[in-house]
């Protein structure tokens, strides 16, 4: 599972009986090096900072290698589906409009 944060990507993963997972994608070259924490209801979890743009990833856990089917979408890959995590350019903040004074005709 996917989660856009306000700076950040919040991957989480099921699988409690695993003893480590990792998380790898194109973001840092399929590489096993973002371990993941479990939380005590047996979900792994990882933060990234991501900027703008698509990604594929999957989890590795215990040398397995796993899909994330409720990422946004999947996409064949070099061994099997790539899960798909899209993170939208930043909206630019405009100021409210302030009001012109008036001036009162003399």
């Amino acid at each position: 599972m996917v989660t856009l944060r306000h700076d950040s990507v919040e991957f989480r993963f099921f699988r409690p009986e695993a003893s480590q997972v990792h998380l790898a994608g194109d973001f840092n070259n399929w590489q096993i090096n973002l371990p993941m924490v479990r939380d005590k209801t047996g979900y792994w979890k990882a933060r990234v900072s991501l900027p703008a743009g698509e990604f594929k990833f999957r989890y590795c856990a215990d040398g397995q290698w796993f899909t994330d089917f409720a990422a946004f979408g999947v996409e064949p890959g070099r061994f099997g589906l790539d899960s798909v995590v899209r993170v939208p350019q930043p909206l630019l903040r405009v100021p409210a409009a302030t009001p012109a004074p008036q001036f009162a005709a003399a």
